[in-house]
């Protein structure tokens, strides 16, 4: 919900209200229901806001929104549990003069001061001026759903949902050249050893579960995480039925609070088993059988072997649902290309964003403002083949894995991930293989033959590949949760949907559902050679077998080959390609090689990563 921009002024006056408002109008598209400025009596602190009006659509939910005479707030994102936060405060003593979540948050504030954050169940990213003591209070959610990027110089602080609401500021927009090589070597859209970091030299993001304080009048910043878990506290002695008994508690709770909304609300679907579950949590067929309250969208690909469009009809079927369908082809790659950039700012891994996005603009088209979506699963159950291995090891290394009789398993169930002497070192030397496969990495980016020679030189010093911390599955699935991985897919979601004035909502990233799922032993999520197996086990009764327990793990993939394989979408790989070559950072030998069309997931998938990377070079 919404976008926020805001600029605090230290010693001097370079920016003025108007340049608030081109800020607020790059944001429009988050806010199209209503805009609102406000600046102090000082004229150094400036907030502005759009808003996409989904709790209290009366002008008592219009932001910027003051407080007790002393605090402005201006907020994006939900707080899931403000009802029951509201009782709470109200038992303190506070009053409301709306129904928002927003309020909620700035009462918070003033009642739990920096730790009110603790108390949120929800996606947010919000600002609080604080008149009295001069001082932005601002935070970001535990997971980065949403966004917050800021500018800091010696005499102005100025923050926005989205980086171009500061080149609208006229903030100048410089490329990060060793982002961009990391990018195209090994797909990294961050780095994990400096989460701040962006595409741009000079615009930063406020990291995940993170809060920020300014002090303008000592042109002090500073920022501090406020969660995080532990991946290696195990409750090894929880059993199968209590594991399950507790996932459905939390899992619940969480979608039947991302259902509370003043306006209509559906979910996308992909037929797969993450977005089935919400399906199946949120819509138990009524006396009737009818669930005409809730919509579900899903893109399509006729004709492609990963089409998984008989999987959602046979969801939407089961639950009554209004279903509505996007046929997704090449000619929507080549017409919305340079819209999905503009939106998603950075560069993006593959044309899976441009499926989402259509699933998005699908809902716009017939009013369903909020959906609720299955990102966070695979990362937080281990829903991804590549998290074999690390269950492999962690037996291994407790010389279990022969007579675990999981590889055997896992062949049946047709899983081509191999695990050899490799995998065996990582097992007992994971420091050792650590190292190692740092080094490859770093290896295989100086070896990539179409880049410049100074490119590599000056860009390689500060390679960004890491791997986790722990060898063991609760590891790989805490880095991917919160280091590297997930919030790339969330920025996806974020823009994607907001592009079209829509929300998004993930009940798998309920943080009381992720603390519980990490304190689980890896057999609860690995088992008989499947993947979530938690999340199977507890869906088995609800869903269609052919579902729960369905083989094949698509991932949303589209027929990106086949698209690239189109003459226009070449010849945008050509530019791409051209662009990067005036830029020196591709070899102009680069120009008379063939194209390469790949897939989605495909290893190296260079001549994709050409194609975005030439659209964010400045």
């Amino acid at each position: 919900m919404c976008g926020i921009a805001g600029i605090i002024q230290t010693n001097s006056q370079a920016f003025s209200f108007s340049h608030l408002k081109k800020m607020t109008d790059a944001l429009a598209h988050r806010g199209p229901d209503g805009e609102g400025h406000w600046q102090n009596e000082a004229g150094n602190v400036l907030l502005g806001h759009r808003r996409l009006s989904i709790i209290d659509l009366t002008d008592a939910g219009s932001q910027p929104m003051h407080y007790n005479n002393r605090y402005t707030i201006i907020h994006n994102g939900e707080i899931y549990n403000y009802p029951e936060l509201l009782e709470e405060l109200q038992k303190k003593g506070y009053s409301f003069k709306s129904k928002t979540d927003t309020e909620i948050i700035v009462a918070a504030y003033d009642c739990w001061e920096d730790d009110c954050v603790d108390y949120f169940d929800g996606m947010f990213s919000f600002a609080i001026w604080d008149e009295k003591e001069k001082v932005l209070f601002a935070a970001r959610d535990r997971f980065g759903e949403k966004p917050f990027y800021y500018y800091f110089n010696n005499e102005q602080f100025l923050f926005a949902s989205e980086m171009k609401a500061l080149w609208a500021a006229g903030i100048e927009k410089s490329s990060n050249l060793k982002m961009l090589f990391n990018f195209i070597t090994i797909g990294y859209t961050g780095n994990p050893d400096k989460p701040e970091e962006t595409f741009y030299e000079n615009i930063f993001k406020l990291p995940p579960a993170c809060r920020l304080n300014f002090y303008p009048q000592q042109n002090e910043l500073s920022i501090d995480k406020y969660w995080e878990i532990d991946s290696e506290e195990i409750d090894k002695k929880i059993k199968d039925n209590e594991a399950i008994e507790k996932f459905n508690h939390f899992f619940q709770l969480a979608v039947k609070r991302r259902l509370r909304s003043d306006v209509a609300i559906g979910s996308s679907l992909s037929g797969g088993l993450d977005s089935s579950s919400i399906i199946a949590t949120a819509c138990p067929p009524d006396k009737q059988g009818h669930n005409s309250f809730f919509t579900s969208f899903t893109a399509i690909f006729p004709g492609f072997e990963k089409n998984e469009s008989l999987f959602a009809k046979q969801i939407a079927d089961q639950f009554n649902l209004q279903h509505f369908t996007t046929a997704v082809n090449e000619d929507d790659l080549v017409n919305d290309f340079e819209k999905i950039c503009f939106h998603q700012e950075e560069p993006f891994g593959s044309a899976s964003v441009l499926a989402q996005y259509k699933v998005y603009e699908l809902a716009k088209k017939h009013g369903i403002k909020v959906l609720l979506d299955g990102q966070g699963a695979d990362e937080t159950l281990a829903g991804y083949h590549k998290y074999y291995k690390w269950y492999w090891q962690e037996l291994f290394r407790k010389m279990k894995l022969l007579r675990s009789g999981e590889l055997k398993a896992a062949r049946e169930n047709g899983v081509q991930e191999k695990f050899g002497i490799n995998n065996a070192i990582a097992a007992w030397i994971p420091d050792f293989a650590s190292i190692v496969l740092e080094k490859q990495y770093l290896l295989h980016a100086l070896r990539q033959e179409d880049l410049t020679k100074e490119f590599v030189r000056f860009q390689s010093k500060e390679a960004y590949y890491t791997t986790p911390s722990y060898y063991n599955l609760n590891g790989a699935l805490h880095f991917n949760t919160f280091t590297n991985g997930l919030e790339e897919l969330l920025r996806y979601a974020d823009r994607n949907s907001m592009a079209h004035g829509r929300e998004v909502r993930l009940p798998f990233l309920s943080h009381e559902l992720v603390e519980f799922l990490f304190t689980l032993p890896a057999n609860l999520k690995i088992r008989n050679g499947w993947t979530k197996w938690l999340l199977r086990e507890s869906m088995k009764e609800k869903l269609p077998q052919e579902i729960v327990w369905r083989k094949d793990k698509v991932g949303f993939e589209p027929p990106q080959k086949k698209w690239m394989e189109n003459k226009t979408v070449q010849d945008m790989i050509g530019d791409a390609k051209t662009k990067l070559v005036a830029e020196k950072i591709l070899k102009p030998e680069v120009l008379h090689k063939k194209n390469q069309p790949h897939d989605a997931h495909t290893a190296d998938r260079f001549d994709w990563r050409y194609l975005t990377a030439g659209t964010y070079i400045s």
